[in-house]
Parts: structure tokens; C-alpha cells; sequence
């Protein structure tokens, strides 16, 4: 027998559709949840009198697509073996984003799992997974969710995610998966029409979620039992929380601080440590700051700043939001306090933007920190990664200066060997109306930005999904192959040097030069030159040994390092 419950509190009658047809009528209790005990394996719900069959809204397997039935899963039927794994904290971790449907050739859960050895030995502890549950057709970034409850069928499914983490685990890499509670993906969201999960107001992607209307206790209840599940019954040990500014809120206990104290309730519970990552736009440390503090209580959050500061000045680029970022200044300030639009002006935004990080009370470890990633390539006209952009040497100095920095490093997947394929956005949308609005969206928001909306690739063509795949051939070339070998030298430099994973803010001192920074990290120094020529570099004090240097020629003699164009230099001072 299978208990079936669904919460929808304003609707006068539900049934279950059992396998087979079998209509059976549920109980509405007191709660607004109604309930009902049958035998079956598929089933869906009707609402009121109708006679269209919906799924379940925490339905925990759609095994015939987002817009089919649901199915009974037993969470306990599987067999892990993952009983010795203890967790992994944040702190001197180094995260790797990967994207299930293109990181392999194959796109699957069982699939990945081949290729869990190659980040071992680049020195990875943290797998983060881009949205991994159901969305509308076969290939997607996954940011167009619509099951919160249901890993996506084409990657495996339920048992194939667990799978991948227990795989993970086995390696001594921790899992975080990202989780999308900002909005609902345009087709298959059938969870409005069972209760008010919709606020009036909408955000960048449709409408908002209700968190503070009338019946947003249900609401907030189906975000948070979602987050402990993939927590829980899934393994994993972390969450990326989608575009947090997204979420509307104006309780006094944000719907951020109370899925916090949940979480961490929860690992108390499972004796391992459970992280929370935001993705904001706010620039607002309040989100890591601990409840006891007056803040969210999350244990890090993506900083945009880090990467604009850097892509900026080693590309060049200046457009959009770029435009205040780009010198040897700004990255200073950014490595010493996180961000650099913190209480200042924006031009972007045209306007003051963000709160100041507390150097002396707030670790750098708290702030995720990038070259790339899937947004900052994927969200670009063609998917071009800065591989395509920049020579060798400046590659290796991105690479130094990020490894380098107090926070919490992360790559995205290929970065590591400079990979040449790009990762556009794509689409697989099954009703050709969507398709179409879908694709001509993509290309007027690109024109309005000063891309030619010509050279922009159509998210339905199953070309831009191919060609956005890892290419893992490309990996053993010689030229990649050095670049990999480099960023596996950067890692277990890090992991070695309790200096380079010191999250103390206030104890980074950063000295900007004229395409050049020198940083002081404890008794090591980080010389980066950015200029198309030789340059010396004056250090913080007497060098006794060259750790690390991204070219043969650099020099280091007493107090001063002569670095050839584009090249840096890690010292012990």
C-alpha cells in the first residue's frame, strides 16, 4: 500500500489516479493536506471535478517527463555505502561546478562517475552540481526546474544521483547541488494549480514565489522539506541556492535564516557538516553572518566581485557591468575585503551599491570565489570561455591569483586544462511556441546589449548542446595538458601552504602596481605581472626560495622578482 498526501487547501475535491485508471478520492484534513492510502506504483492527482491528470507537486520520480505521472520511490530501498564518510567543511575546500548533461559525452549520472578519478587528481574536494532535478524535455541548463523533488530522468534518475554521490564520497569529495526556489522553468510547473505557491509580483524569470502571502506557510514548507531532502535522503553536502535576491520575503524571519537554522539543525542530526551557498547580487555580507550576529546564518555566497575584478583586468573588457572593474586597484581592494561595490558607487547600476565586509570578523572562506563559471560563460553572446580569449601566461596568472586569494576557489568544468569548447545556453523545449519565444528572447536581450543577435547560437538546435559538451580528448594535448599540470601544482600548493588558505581577510595585504600586483599572504608573497613586457616587482621582504613560477625565466633575488610578460611568481618571503 502507498500513502498518498498532496497539500491544496483552497480546492473542494481531490482524487488519485491510480495505475490502471482507478480514480480514489483523498481526505482533506484540518492542514489544507488531503490524504489517501491505495495500492500503486504510477499515480497522478485531479483537482476539484476535472479530469486532467496532474503530478505530484514533491513528486519523487517522473519517470515519463515533467508533464506524465508521477511514481512511488522508497528512499530506503537503495544500498549506500557511504556509512564511514564524515562530511567536509567549507573552509580549504576547492569546489568544481560540472554540469551532468555536458560534462561527458553521455550526459548521465552513471556517466560522470568515470570521471570522478580525474578531479581527485587535480585536487578537487567539492563536486558542485548544476540543477540536477526535473525540467521540461531531455537537455537544459536545469535552471527551468519545475519538480523540486524529482532528479531529472535522462540523467539517471533517482538512483543514478545516488549513484554519483555515493561515488563521490568513496573519492573523499564532498557533493553540493544546486537548488533553484527563486521561480518555476516556463513549462511543466503544475504545483500553482494545487495551492498558491505564486506571488503577484514577479522577479527576472516569471513570477515570484508567495514566501509572505496568505497560506506562504505551505509555501515555505515545500522550499525547505525540498532543500533537507537532497540534504538527507540524497547525501549531499551542500546546497547552491539560486539567485537568492530573487526571493521576496518581507517576514521577520527570512525565509534564508529559517532554512538555515534547519539545515543546520539537520546536520547536527546526521553528525556531519551541512554548507549553504548563496548566489546574491546584493554584495550584502548580512547573508554569512551567523544568526547569533543578526545575520542569515548561510556558510557562503558567490562573489561576483572577484571575478568581474579579474576577468576585467585580464581581458580588457569593459562593457556592461564590467565598466567599474578592470584595474590593479580594484582587484586589490577586492582581495582584501571581498568585495569592491560595498556602500560605493556603481555605474552600473547608477547608483550606491552593497554593505562593507568586516575584515576583522568575517572569513574569506565565506565568499566563493572564480575565474569562471557557468553564468559568466554560458551567459556570454557565443559561450566563449576566457581560454578563447587569453595567452597562455595570462591564463596561468588568472589561475595564480585565484588560488592565491583567501576565499573558497572554484572552477568551472574544463577550466582546468583550458578547455576550447564553449558552453552555450541550450534548450530542449518539447512545445514549439516556447522554443520560438525562448529563442528570439535570447537573441533581442543580446542585441539590446550591443551583440550581434545574429551570431547568437539557437538554443533548440541540438547543435549548441553538442557543441557544448567537454571535449575530453582535447585534455591530453600537449598545450592543455600543461595548463592542467599547472593548476594540479596550484592546488597541492595550496592544500601544502597554510599561508594560502588562511581565510583572514585582514591579513592580506594587497600593493597594486601598473599592470602588476604584489600580495602578501603571511610568509608568502604572490608577485603577478599583467603587462605585454618584463617587469621587477619589489617584495615584502628577503626571498629565500621560488615555490612557484608560471615561466622558466622568472628571477628572484633579495627583496625584488623580475617577472617576463605575463607570468607570476608564488615566494616564500
Amino acid at each position: 500500500m502507498a500513502e498518498f498526501a498532496v497539500w491544496a487547501p483552497e480546492r473542494s475535491r481531490v482524487r488519485v489516479r491510480l495505475d490502471g485508471g482507478r480514480d480514489q478520492d483523498l481526505t482533506l484534513g484540518e492542514d489544507g493536506w488531503w490524504r489517501a492510502t491505495a495500492p500503486a506504483t504510477d499515480y497522478a492527482f485531479l483537482l476539484d471535478d476535472g479530469d486532467e491528470p496532474l503530478p505530484d507537486p514533491r513528486s519523487p520520480w517522473q519517470p515519463y517527463g515533467v508533464h506524465g505521472p508521477s511514481r512511488i520511490y522508497d528512499h530506503s530501498a537503495f544500498r549506500w555505502t557511504d556509512a564511514g564518510w564524515t562530511g567536509r567543511a567549507l573552509p580549504g575546500s576547492v569546489l568544481y561546478e560540472l554540469h551532468v548533461g555536458t560534462f561527458t559525452p553521455e550526459g548521465t549520472f552513471d556517466a560522470a562517475i568515470t570521471r570522478l578519478d580525474h578531479l581527485v587528481d587535480l585536487g578537487v574536494t567539492t563536486v558542485e552540481l548544476l540543477p540536477v532535478n526535473a525540467f521540461n524535455g531531455t537537455h537544459n541548463w536545469g535552471y527551468d526546474g519545475v519538480c523540486w523533488y524529482a532528479p531529472h530522468e535522462p540523467y539517471g534518475g533517482p538512483d543514478g544521483l545516488k549513484r554519483l554521490v555515493d561515488a563521490c564520497h568513496a573519492r573523499g569529495l564532498a557533493v553540493v547541488v544546486d537548488a533553484v526556489y527563486n521561480h518555476f522553468g516556463p513549462s511543466g510547473a503544475y504545483a500553482p494549480l494545487f495551492a498558491p505557491y505564486l506571488a503577484e509580483g514577479a522577479n527576472t524569470w516569471g513570477r515570484s514565489l508567495n514566501l509572505d502571502g496568505p497560506l506562504s506557510d505551505g509555501v515555505r514548507r515545500y522550499v525547505i522539506d525540498s532543500a533537507l531532502m537532497w540534504l538527507r535522503d540524497y547525501h549531499a553536502d551542500g546546497l547552491r541556492l539560486d539567485a537568492v535576491h530573487a526571493l521576496v520575503d518581507h517576514r521577520a524571519v527570512h525565509l534564508l535564516e529559517e532554512l538555515a537554522a534547519e539545515v543546520d539543525a539537520l546536520a547536527a542530526h546526521l553528525g556531519r557538516p551541512l554548507t549553504l551557498i548563496a548566489e546574491s547580487d546584493l554584495n550584502d555580507p548580512r547573508l554569512v553572518a551567523s544568526r547569533e550576529a543578526g545575520g542569515y546564518g548561510l556558510h557562503a555566497q558567490w562573489d561576483d566581485d572577484v571575478h568581474h575584478a579579474l576577468h576585467a583586468l585580464l581581458t580588457g573588457e569593459r562593457q556592461g557591468y564590467y565598466g567599474d572593474f578592470g584595474s590593479t586597484d580594484c582587484l586589490a581592494t577586492v582581495l582584501a575585503g571581498a568585495f569592491f561595490h560595498a556602500g560605493t558607487w556603481s555605474g552600473f547600476r547608477r547608483r550606491v551599491h552593497g554593505r562593507p565586509v568586516d575584515r576583522e570578523r568575517t572569513p574569506g572562506h565565506r565568499f566563493v570565489a572564480y575565474l569562471q563559471n557557468h553564468d559568466q560563460v554560458g551567459n556570454r553572446a557565443t559561450g566563449d570561455r576566457i581560454s578563447d580569449a587569453l595567452s597562455p601566461g595570462l591564463l596561468k596568472v588568472g589561475a595564480v591569483l585565484l588560488f592565491t586569494a583567501p576565499f573558497t576557489p572554484m572552477l568551472f568544468m574544463g577550466e582546468e586544462w583550458g578547455a576550447r569548447t564553449p558552453w552555450q545556453f541550450f534548450t530542449s523545449h518539447p512545445e514549439p511556441e516556447l522554443a520560438a519565444a525562448v529563442a528570439g528572447g535570447r537573441r533581442r536581450e543580446f542585441a539590446a546589449h550591443g551583440w550581434d543577435g545574429d551570431e547568437v547560437p539557437d538554443p533548440q538546435d541540438p547543435a549548441t548542446f553538442a557543441r557544448s559538451h567537454l571535449d575530453w580528448v582535447e585534455r591530453d594535448k600537449p598545450a592543455h595538458r600543461e595548463l592542467y599540470d599547472f593548476h594540479r601544482a596550484l592546488i597541492a600548493l595550496r592544500r601544502d601552504r597554510p599561508d594560502l588558505t588562511d581565510p583572514r581577510l585582514d591579513r592580506v595585504e594587497a600593493r597594486p602596481g601598473d599592470l602588476s600586483l604584489v600580495v602578501r599572504r603571511g610568509a608568502t608573497a604572490v608577485a603577478a605581472n599583467l603587462a605585454p613586457h618584463p617587469q621587477r616587482l619589489a617584495l615584502p621582504a628577503l626571498a629565500r626560495s621560488t615555490l612557484l613560477v608560471t615561466d622558466p625565466g622568472v628571477e628572484v633575488r633579495g627583496e625584488v622578482a623580475d617577472l617576463p610578460a605575463e607570468s607570476a611568481a608564488i615566494v616564500a618571503i
